[in-house]
């Protein structure tokens, strides 16, 4: 793909600070682009302008909590205070959770709503005017769990289902005024998110039920991300699985329930009940 596409573009990314976020910015920053980052870690998005500076990009970074929307409008402030545009939004910024809805506390799907659902909102409303101007890219990291409900990670799918919802809407409204909007799910990824994910009761999980050497890398996301982006693609479903997933899930959804309870069942200490 060519580099010069990106060139000077303003690319805004939420979540930056780790996992597909960071490796967003190293991507769209090698690719000539001006990456504006956001996170709730602001010393770790340090050290990454830094390192962007270094090798001759151009980023700046700000403290971000994606589920308030006073720090989104900021977020985008200082893109436009900087750079004066806004090019593309890569809305990746989210958590995780794994639980039976029977035994979940509610506040939990709150929590995941707030921010994978509002926070995608929140900062793509306060980008929007900007990425109409630049004819622009919102882009939306979901999962395959935003294309068929996962067992055992209620909230996550439901703020998945719910952000694929709003972006596959807005794409629409503005049909004729050139934004481009994209949903992006890739497969199960190598990063923190089930490090950090949520328990029934909202605690950390502290651990992964999965093996993280077999899954994409997060480099691997984002160099798909960019790719979908320049291609300006409509639904970027970056593995087999995943395309699987998607077709059965409309033309043979009953099967694909039992597939899907059958795989989430061999985790380590799966919530769900065989019985």
């Amino acid at each position: 793909m060519s580099k010069s596409y990106f060139f000077d573009k303003v690319v805004l990314i939420t979540g930056a600070s780790s996992g597909i976020g960071k490796a967003c910015a190293f991507e769209f920053a090698r690719r000539g682009a001006k990456v504006v980052l956001g996170a709730r870690n602001t010393t770790e998005l340090e050290v990454i302008v830094d390192a962007i500076a270094a090798s001759g990009g151009t980023a700046a970074f700000c403290k971000l909590d994606v589920a308030n929307e006073c720090s989104c409008k900021e977020f985008v402030q200082l893109a436009i205070e900087e750079f004066g545009a806004v090019d593309v939004l890569i809305n990746n910024a989210g958590i995780s959770m794994r639980a039976i809805f029977e035994e979940l506390d509610l506040n939990v799907i709150k929590q995941l709503m707030d921010v994978n659902f509002w926070g995608t909102v929140y900062c793509t409303k306060h980008a929007l005017p900007f990425l109409l101007q630049s004819k622009g890219s919102v882009v939306g990291v979901s999962s395959i769990a935003g294309f068929m409900g996962l067992p055992g990670r209620t909230g996550y799918s439901s703020s998945k289902f719910a952000m694929n919802g709003f972006l596959e809407t807005l794409r629409v409204e503005t049909l004729k005024q050139g934004l481009h909007v994209m949903v992006a799910a890739p497969g199960f990824t190598a990063s923190n998110v089930r490090l950090n994910a949520l328990n029934g009761a909202g605690g950390r999980q502290g651990e992964t039920p999965r093996e993280e050497g077999k899954m994409m890398s997060s480099e691997e996301v984002a160099f798909a991300i960019a790719n979908g982006v320049q291609k300006r693609k409509r639904t970027l479903v970056m593995t087999p699985v995943g395309k699987l997933t998607v077709f059965l899930s409309k033309l043979w959804p009953s099967l694909l329930d039992k597939l899907a309870f059958n795989e989430m069942s061999k985790e380590p200490n799966s919530p769900l009940k065989l019985k």
